[in-house]
């Protein structure tokens, strides 16, 4: 019970920390942000899984074993993590290219969100 606590609570903290990064304008830190947070749910789906078992191919077919460990599980974290290399790299690209055109690695306010802002901050004074 307390080591389910404890995940839990480690967790929390990874979300808070990703989610943390993910809000930062530099491309760096979103991409630590996203890793952190792919890894916080890779933990819970693990967590949630239920507890460690016997091997779900045991080659025995006459009976139906209780105890055995869920393979759903482990095979959606092994997804996710394939899934997160692409994603990192793609970032990683992107990140690069951006780079390469602009030589900074921040994200600026778009000019035309920056428009349409102070467009509505008009019309809320008249």
């Amino acid at each position: 019970m307390t080591a389910n606590l404890t995940l839990l609570i480690l967790i929390g903290v990874l979300v808070a920390c990703g989610v943390y990064l993910v809000l930062e304008r530099a491309v760096s830190k979103m991409l630590l942000g996203m890793i952190l947070f792919g890894n916080a749910v890779n933990l819970l789906i693990v967590t949630v899984g239920g507890p460690d078992g016997r091997a779900p191919i045991l080659g025995e077919h006459d009976r139906v074993h209780q105890d055995t460990a869920d393979p759903l599980a482990q095979a959606m974290v092994l997804t996710a993590i394939v899934i997160t290399m692409g994603v990192a790299a793609f970032v990683l690209a992107l990140a690069y290219r951006s780079y390469r055109l602009t030589t900074t690695e921040t994200v600026e306010n778009d000019p035309e969100d920056l428009r349409v802002a102070a467009q509505r901050e008009g019309d809320r004074e008249t």
